[in-house]
């Protein structure tokens, strides 16, 4: 038996339930992630302007992007630009390979945006709409931003023919509140931040993706565990996996059944990004004996 097998027996689970990459089978609608995609849903069925969801690293946002990008019908073309580091050409040449164009990569700015309008019309003849979706958008270049808003210009006489939706770190708003960049910033119809879980919502998290994974039964994480888990991760999604993963090994590796809140400081020490999750007015007492000295 593997050594991952061995842990996943142990513990009374098919698979691991804290893994990195976002898997919708362990999506979780926490209140934050249900608002901001109910943000979408609305924002989308107007069919107008420029939709920003912003939050800090970690924060679900590509796990959002798809559960929002699942949810649309047949009406709906949607395409999604995962790579924001693109030049203003090879945007129009990503957004017209998602849009299933044949174009040479040699096509000029010209020939790109004709070839676009035409099928962005051809689809709202038929009565679709389309929406581009792009992640990671604080990394887009300035150019780039501008060429999505005046593609965003493309219009018939009743409506666009194009919605955007730009999913970013908080970078995103400093970029967005250049001067520069007024005209975009005019044309943000809806946006949505968001925060880390709280205590309870963390423990129906822990919860949810261990059922997920397989485990029943009596809880995994104590309720200081859960505590101090909330306190060094600020109840940021991707923060909470690595700990609760190394918290778990830790566990695992002494025999243990239950993870504690000694097993969670010791995962955050080990991990950049987490906060010091010591009991309130440890840190304090320790600043006042040493100012004393």
């Amino acid at each position: 038996m593997s050594r991952t097998a061995m842990y996943l027996a142990h513990f009374g689970l098919r698979e691991l339930p804290f893994g990195l990459t976002p898997d919708t089978a362990f999506a979780y609608a926490t209140r934050a992630h249900q608002e901001a995609l109910n943000t979408l849903l609305i924002a989308s069925t107007h069919g107008e302007g420029f939709i920003k969801i912003t939050g800090e690293v970690g924060t679900g946002k590509t796990l959002l992007c798809r559960r929002f990008l699942a949810s649309q019908g047949s009406e709906v073309v949607t395409c999604y630009l995962p790579n924001p580091l693109l030049t203003p050409t090879t945007l129009m040449l990503a957004l017209a390979d998602e849009l299933e164009l044949k174009l040479s990569p040699q096509a000029s700015e010209y020939e790109l945006i004709k070839a676009i309008n035409q099928e962005l019309l051809a689809l709202a003849a038929e009565g679709r709409r389309v929406i581009v979706c792009v992640d990671e958008a604080q990394a887009l270049p300035l150019k780039s931003l501008e060429t999505l808003r005046l593609l965003s210009n493309l219009e018939t006489e009743k409506r666009k023919l194009l919605q955007v939706v730009l999913l970013g770190q908080p970078e995103l708003d400093a970029r967005l509140a250049l001067s520069s960049m007024r005209q975009l910033r005019q044309r943000i119809a809806f946006h949505y931040r968001l925060t880390g879980m709280d205590r309870p919502e963390l423990r129906h998290y822990l919860h949810h993706r261990l059922n997920v994974a397989g485990r029943h039964g009596v809880e995994l994480f104590s309720a200081g565990a859960i505590a101090a888990l909330q306190r060094a991760t600020g109840g940021t999604p991707r923060l909470v996996n690595i700990l609760a993963h190394k918290a778990l090994l830790a566990v695992y590796g002494a025999g243990l059944d239950t993870v504690e809140t000694a097993h969670v400081r010791a995962a955050a020490r080990d991990t950049d990004g987490a906060r010091s999750c010591a009991p309130f007015g440890l840190n304090w007492w320790h600043k006042l004996n040493w100012s004393a000295r």
